[in-house]
Parts: structure tokens; C-alpha cells; sequence
């Protein structure tokens, strides 16, 4: 397995990666959409994407970093929202792999601290992140709000 940033001749692997991600979240398949937004990211430079790729060099997962900043820190940080392993890749380390990769190029880029949320029940990824040291902060509540 190799860890590297996504190229431009990833879009294809990549988009189904990402497709199959935002279905694992309950999502309606839509591969156009997908791709035109993995694709608009790479294009536009506003996101890392960290791939990993198997011996005969397929995507097995990605991870995604969106730059941000921490007002309390008065620091930049990295909020790592993706994170997708294909099922057929599961539980051979490719997940612990692209954190590990993403924690690197947190250190790399100046970043001071890396954020993440998943869903309550994703127990399986609470595990990895706790084992790699992420802390879940039990002291704030998420809020979101839709905007029509």
C-alpha cells in the first residue's frame, strides 16, 4: 500500500471512492455529483486528498483535509471531514495509513491541530481515532444549520 496526494488522473477511482463514502452516510448514489465535486476540489487547490493505493496501484481509500483556523489557538488547523476505505480493503491498516499520512502533512503544512466528527454509531472509526491518539471532546456540542 502507498500513500500519496490525489492527481488529476485520479478523478475517475477517486469520484466512486467518494461516491461510495457519501453512501456509507445514507446518501443517494449520484456519481456525477461526486465526481464534479471531488474533481472541483482538486481542480480549485481548497482541499488536500490523501489516496491510498494497493500493489497493482487501485484507489483503496482517501482521506480529505479542508484548511481552516482556530480562533482560540489563533493557529491553523486542518479539518479532516473524509474518510473512506473500500470495503474490500478494510481491516488490512489502510485507514490507520491515511490518518497517519494526514497527521504528517498536518505537521508539514504548520497546522497545530486536526479535527474531525463521525457519525455516533461509526464505533469501528471511534476505535482507530482513539488509538491514534485523537481525544473525542466531550465539552462542546455540534450544531449545524441548513441554508435554503
Amino acid at each position: 500500500m502507498h500513500i500519496r496526494e490525489a492527481r488529476g488522473e485520479d478523478l475517475p477511482a477517486l469520484g466512486k471512492l467518494f461516491d461510495a463514502y457519501r453512501q456509507f452516510y445514507e446518501l443517494p448514489s449520484d456519481l456525477k455529483k461526486a465526481g464534479s465535486y471531488i474533481g472541483a476540489r482538486l481542480a480549485a487547490g481548497d482541499s488536500v486528498v490523501l489516496v491510498a493505493e494497493d500493489e497493482a496501484q487501485q484507489l483503496i481509500g482517501f482521506t480529505q483535509l479542508y484548511p481552516s483556523w482556530c480562533s482560540l489557538l489563533a493557529a491553523p488547523v486542518y479539518v479532516l471531514y473524509d474518510l473512506y476505505v473500500a470495503p474490500v480493503a478494510r481491516r488490512h491498516g489502510v485507514g490507520r495509513a491515511l490518518l497517519e499520512a494526514a497527521a504528517e502533512r498536518g505537521r508539514r503544512d504548520g497546522k497545530l491541530r486536526m479535527t474531525l466528527s463521525t457519525a455516533k454509531t461509526n464505533l469501528t472509526a471511534q476505535s482507530l481515532y482513539a488509538s491514534l491518539g485523537w481525544l473525542r471532546d466531550d465539552e462542546f456540542y455540534v450544531y449545524n444549520l441548513g441554508i435554503p
